[in-house]
């Protein structure tokens, strides 16, 4: 199993997930920071353009507590079909990416991760709580609890002001 919770998770520090190297990471490493987490596809339409703005928005604001988590998914028209490796190599290569890359997982259904489950327990949208593509982007604030959750044709940079807001920078 991708990851586990505690018996009754309150954030998403409750939590320990897999990277993609096969270690065990524990979620609370990030507590304090504002984290983007986002499920991810290599062969996707929105790839280019989500990739792009993640690094920009990494770039600027990782030293002012953002960390983008990055889990591949391919539950969407099989759009991430590669090992972890293979993932890891196309992200770092191509995109030159250096927020870190998890083990790739499925976000909706039985076998979803309970990282997922307790993302999308909040009432979002008109779709029910489903992850409706990849890309889609939960924003996570500093004490670990979802801010928000954006579709994913939501471009990255327009988050901008939600992020700024949660790292109380101008």
């Amino acid at each position: 199993m991708t990851s586990q919770p505690t018996d009754n998770p309150k954030t998403i520090y409750d939590f320990t997930v897999k990277d993609a190297k096969g270690n065990y990471v524990d979620l609370s490493v990030y507590k304090g920071k504002v984290l983007l987490i986002v499920n991810v596809a290599s062969k996707c339409g929105l790839t280019n353009s989500n990739y792009t703005e993640l690094n920009q928005l990494y770039q600027q604001y990782k030293d002012q507590g953002l960390e983008v988590v990055a889990f591949p998914c391919n539950q969407f028209g099989d759009e991430e079909p590669g090992s972890n490796e293979e993932i890891e190599e196309f992200v770092c290569t191509r995109f030159k990416s250096e927020f870190p890359i998890f083990d790739k997982i499925e976000v909706n259904g039985d076998n979803a991760a309970p990282l997922y489950k307790f993302l999308k327990l909040g009432k979002w949208g008109f779709f029910g709580d489903d992850i409706q593509w990849n890309f889609t982007k939960f924003l996570v604030d500093r004490d670990g609890k979802v801010s928000d959750r954006y579709y994913p044709t939501t471009s990255p940079l327009s988050l901008e002001r939600d992020i700024k807001k949660l790292l109380g920078v101008s």
